[in-house]
């Protein structure tokens, strides 16, 4: 490793606005027995950055911590138990915090190699939101090619990969999103609805007059009772998040208990459809092995999909990580299509 490199890392002091985020400066970390230091290429900005920094994200830690989903480098160096063969190797890592640093120690265990011929940007995007959007539909719902699935936010950065998932599985997508993502979503054969000007509910009772095979939802909030009238027999909801109490005040866990007892209470009912809230790192604590089987399972099947031309990986823009405020505003504006990527 060069002597010479310093960490740069991007704190969240608080709850504050984007230009509030702190960069500090301090020493590279030494992989410990079974880690590994990556030096970070590629990092990005989710919905659930932009929450934490709100002090809404429901199992946030403490402030001030560094935050960052995902990212993607290369492999520094090596601690003891790690074939050092790794070191020079391009992975990605899904970290929960911690990813907004220019070098970040992980468990050798939990990283994932990222095939040669997709770049550190394009493999971010397809990170998390990737192996969302994979494990919703492949582990959880399980439609069926000929199937039909309402996907709101279609447009988003699960939603989007989602959508493409589907369509390479022969699967039909119902995808709300505001008008001006309607000319993107038609070209991936995607029915598109508008949330903000029609009935979403009665758009999609037209449309599968039988009810759907499946919904996802980020949203939350009152309208998931709709997502759930419009399953078909033997439909799934899958839930996975509650962006509908962005703004809100009062308890970050309230949203999600609320949520939970209401997928609980509809499981309880006698009738074939299921409901899920899906957390991507739910299992972790029963079985870290299996967990890490999945995901490195899940997330080169979605690389795969994208060195076949199933899925794109959609860049909104890239901006230094010493520019992370500037990003993180324009990640929240609404203004762009895609992921926002961090770059050293």
């Amino acid at each position: 490793m060069n002597t010479e490199e310093r960490l740069i890392q991007v704190v969240l002091p608080g709850k504050v606005e984007p230009e509030g985020l702190e960069i500090h400066h301090g020493a590279v970390p030494v992989a410990g027995p079974g880690q590994v230091v990556i030096r970070m290429e590629a990092t990005g900005i989710s919905f659930a950055e932009q929450q934490m920094r709100r002090g809404r994200y429901y199992d946030q830690p403490a402030f001030p911590f560094v935050p960052g989903y995902d990212l993607v480098g290369t492999v520094t160096g090596t601690g003891a138990g790690v074939d050092p063969a790794l070191t020079g190797t391009r992975v990605a890592a899904l970290l929960k915090i911690g990813g907004w640093a220019s070098h970040v120690r992980v468990d050798a265990a939990d990283v994932v190699p990222v095939p040669e011929g997709i770049s550190a940007a394009e493999a971010e995007t397809l990170v998390v939101n990737g192996v969302t959007a994979w494990q919703m539909l492949h582990r959880k719902a399980r439609v069926r090619a000929g199937g039909t699935i309402l996907v709101h936010g279609a447009n988003g950065g699960v939603g989007s990969v989602l959508v493409q998932l589907a369509r390479a599985a022969g699967i039909q997508v119902i995808g709300t999103a505001s008008a001006r993502h309607h000319d993107t979503l038609r070209a991936q054969d995607v029915t598109p609805v508008d949330y903000r000007t029609e009935d979403v509910a009665a758009r999609v009772r037209e449309l599968a007059p039988t009810g759907v095979d499946a919904v996802f939802d980020h949203v939350g909030g009152r309208g998931i009772v709709d997502s759930w009238r419009l399953l078909a027999p033997g439909g799934t909801l899958v839930s996975y998040g509650t962006a509908s109490t962005r703004d809100d005040e009062g308890s970050k866990q309230w949203p999600v208990l609320k949520l939970l007892a209401r997928v609980w209470l509809w499981n309880a009912l006698p009738n074939r459809r299921h409901a899920y809230f899906f957390n991507v790192w739910a299992g972790r604590a029963l079985s870290k092995t299996r967990f890490r089987t999945r995901l490195r399972t899940d997330l080169t099947q979605v690389f795969t999909a994208l060195q076949r031309g199933d899925v794109t990986a959609s860049i909104a823009a890239q901006l230094p990580l010493t520019r992370a405020s500037e990003a993180l505003r324009l990640a929240e504006s609404g203004t762009v299509a895609g992921k926002v990527v961090l770059n050293p």
